[in-house]
């Protein structure tokens, strides 16, 4: 959700007024992460598939805030989230992420390069081979990650976790997770319809065979969030719905 609007005040006018003040009274986001979004929403037709700068303002604090060095994203789309990424780990950081599309992650690549970021790893293929194949880092060898930022089909998203915690067994010794890792999970509300099963299609989905299977397979997810004994989990009823969850042991 591109723009980063949180309408929950008495009509969308207020909404947009404190959304903006909010905004500008948080820190600001490195230029060329900034212009790189505007340059995006500008050029391409499905750029509501970029996350806002306002939500990448909290992402990137909560990565400094466990001092992430490593982040795995599942869905890069075209590298605007993997700048923020990239900017929170450093440039002793990594950044590993999962595209399916091979001309999306082609986009990302030019556009990091373009900007001499090199601490970015993208691997093309379809998550749900690629992410149970991931490497586990070995002893001596790369820490665990300590974020993952689910973004790529929702639909996967039950799988993904299933896999992630699979992974990070609590009191293993190898593990793609470290314990205290956080998963941000994006889109888990779907502009309410996830809440409200009764809302109407919306207007855009009135030909998409697969929208109820979509919402259906978000709830479940979020179903399984809240029930999940090794996670903490808040889901924030901002944007398009964010789902911020520490891994726990």
């Amino acid at each position: 959700m591109k723009e980063g609007g949180t309408p929950l005040y008495a009509t969308p006018a207020l909404g947009d007024v404190v959304t903006d003040y909010a905004r500008e009274h948080s820190s600001a986001l490195p230029r060329h992460i900034v212009d790189y979004h505007a340059q995006a929403s500008t050029a391409r037709d499905d750029s509501e598939m970029l996350s806002s700068n306002f939500q990448s303002q909290l992402q990137l604090l909560l990565a400094n805030s466990i001092g992430a060095k490593r982040v795995l994203e599942i869905g890069v789309y075209v590298g605007y989230s993997a700048m923020v990424w990239a900017h929170a780990v450093g440039p002793d950081g990594l950044v590993t992420g999962l595209e399916f599309d091979p001309e999306l992650a082609k986009i990302a690549r030019d556009a990091l390069a373009a900007r001499d970021i090199n601490n970015v790893d993208i691997i093309v293929g379809n998550a749900a081979e690629t992410l149970p194949k991931l490497p586990v880092p070995q002893q001596h060898q790369a820490a665990p990650y300590d974020l993952v930022f689910l973004d790529a089909d929702k639909t996967g998203y039950s799988n993904y976790l299933s896999v992630l915690l699979a992974r990070s067994a609590a009191g293993g010794g190898e593990r793609l997770l470290r314990p205290g890792a956080l998963i941000i999970a994006d889109n888990v509300l779907r502009r309410g319809h996830v809440a409200d099963p009764g809302l109407a299609r919306p207007a855009a989905r009135a030909g998409d065979s697969g929208w109820d299977a979509h919402i259906a397979a978000v709830r479940k997810f979020n179903d399984e969030c809240v029930a999940e004994p090794r996670l903490e989990t808040v889901l924030l009823p901002l944007w398009d719905g964010v789902s911020i969850m520490r891994l726990r042991d």
